[in-house]
């Protein structure tokens, strides 16, 4: 029952993702180039441009790797420690080998986890967070557009990076994190295109109530806007 769930809450994912990404272009061509998301027009494909945006994405994808693995690294350095301490104790007990090796296992899964918790807290999701609102802002974005870049970014990497620890372990955080960084980040920007497409589609829908107004009504339109010049000669 578990894994049907698992599997409807993908797609039902899946295809929120597709119509966002509709949904953003359409806000992008109403709004124009000037008010769309400016970071967003370095993708995925730059990447492969042989050229600056090569290194560009190298530099970035290698710093979130580092400090990804750094956090991997802590994680599989507690464990190895709280193994080494439990059969210590437990043997000192004079406990078997095969209940001390088990002892052992789970403190060390107990210490593992309290250290995954704590390192989920720190530097990778940070890092790669900041990253992406000063490069917004570095491409001429506005606050906001860092903003919603920046908490996607740091949303989609704790999402990615659980996930894919739950199922695959070290590797699957480590690419959960990047995939789930690169995709949160998309999301924010297409949320912030599409409240700029709402928002200028409020001002036409309001303008054009204005112009039908006048058109209907010219003299009331006219009395609104009627300027009195006083009479100095009375004065």
């Amino acid at each position: 029952m578990n894994i049907p769930n698992k599997r409807v809450q993908f797609l039902i994912f899946i295809i929120g993702f597709i119509s966002l990404i509709i949904v953003a272009e359409k806000c992008r061509e109403l709004v124009g180039e000037e008010a769309s998301s400016k970071s967003g027009k370095f993708t995925l494909l730059n990447c492969f441009d042989m050229g600056s945006g090569t290194l560009a994405c190298m530099v970035k994808e290698g710093v979130k790797l580092y400090f990804y693995n750094m956090r991997s690294v802590h994680v599989e350095r507690v464990r190895h420690r709280a193994i080494e301490v439990a059969l210590n104790e437990a043997l000192t007990q004079g406990m078997s080998a095969g209940d001390a090796a088990k002892q052992a296992q789970k403190e060390a899964a107990k210490a593992a986890k309290m250290a995954a918790k704590q390192a989920k807290r720190i530097v990778g999701p940070i890092i790669s967070s900041g990253w992406d609102f000063f490069e917004a802002i570095y491409y001429g974005g506005t606050m906001t557009e860092g903003f919603l870049r920046g908490s996607g970014t740091l949303f989609g990497t704790y999402a990615g990076g659980f996930l894919g620890e739950e199922r695959l372990g070290k590797l699957g955080y480590l690419v959960g994190s990047h995939l789930g960084s690169w995709t949160g980040g998309r999301i924010g920007l297409m949320v912030y295109d599409v409240v700029n497409g709402v928002h200028s589609l409020l001002q036409f829908v309001q303008t054009e109530e204005s112009e039908v107004y006048k058109n209907e009504n010219p003299e009331a339109f006219q009395e609104s806007y009627v300027y009195e010049t006083p009479n100095y000669e009375e004065l």
